[in-house]
């Protein structure tokens, strides 16, 4: 476990890279003690400090909830990160590449809460009771480490990779629709690049919100009403260029667009 003062000096050093887009060398690499307990922390210092200085928390994102990319990072559970107002970009705004390092998209079944959610034993059905609708979304991930080339405590420290997020203009109510089985294709300048389905996610997105509402608990947060919840990518993270145009498909449940300049 690291001290105090290199928990803060790790995370001045994160959000350094962020407003520079300067990318530093892994935390794992420089601090190989790091456990998941200071990434955490990292990470809640640098959204303290940004909540301090203005920005509001919408929401939070659920990442690594595929069993592919946990058997990859060496884990058997997701992580989380905040997701802030001032991240949220829109689908007739395009969005300048080069504010970000090394940015990536990823297809979302979104959950809006009606409600809050209880913390410790956060249940799936706790969580269709409290959704308002269901969202088409993309999320636009990065990283403030060089190359992608990240660990487990790398990315939870860095937000989980966490850096935009975009909601499309349809809402559906949960019950309308079998969360479990929506289909998402996704396209990049017209051409098909990714397609899944919403059961990737922890074999249903449902579990995923519930998860991080117990989860969050533990470090004093909450899932709160109005929240948006980005439970996880339906598909594999697709790199983001200059010039590209994205769409995002989903049976049942319409679309969403976000364009790179």
């Amino acid at each position: 476990m690291l001290s105090v003062a290199t928990r803060d000096e790790l995370a001045a050093d994160l959000a350094q890279a962020e407003r520079s887009r300067e990318p530093i060398a892994p935390l794992t690499s420089v601090h190989p003690d790091i456990d998941v307990v200071d990434a955490y922390e990292i990470q809640l210092i640098n959204i303290r400090q940004r909540v301090a200085e203005g920005a509001r928390v919408l929401g939070h994102k659920v990442g690594l909830s595929s069993k592919a990319m946990q058997q990859m990072m060496g884990v058997d559970e997701p992580d989380y990160g905040h997701l802030l107002d001032e991240m949220q970009v829109f689908e007739d705004i395009p969005v300048k590449a080069d504010r970000y390092l090394y940015p990536r998209v990823e297809v979302e079944v979104g959950f809006i809460l009606a409600d809050d959610l209880p913390g410790a034993g956060c249940t799936e059905e706790d969580v269709l009771a409290a959704t308002e609708a269901l969202v088409p979304s993309i999320e636009l991930i990065d990283t403030r480490i060089t190359d992608w080339k990240i660990a487990l405590c790398d990315t939870i420290a860095d937000n989980a990779s966490s850096a935009g997020y975009v909601l499309g203009k349809a809402r559906v109510w949960p019950a309308d629709i079998d969360v479990k089985t929506i289909d998402a294709v996704l396209t990049r300048n017209g051409e098909v690049i990714a397609e899944g389905r919403s059961d990737a996610v922890l074999g249903n997105p449902v579990t995923a919100v519930a998860w991080l509402a117990r989860k969050v608990e533990s470090f004093g947060v909450r899932l709160r009403k109005g929240d948006v919840v980005l439970p996880g990518s339906c598909t594999r993270a697709i790199d983001a260029r200059a010039g590209d145009d994205f769409v995002a498909e989903f049976t049942g449940l319409g679309s969403v667009h976000l364009s790179f300049e």
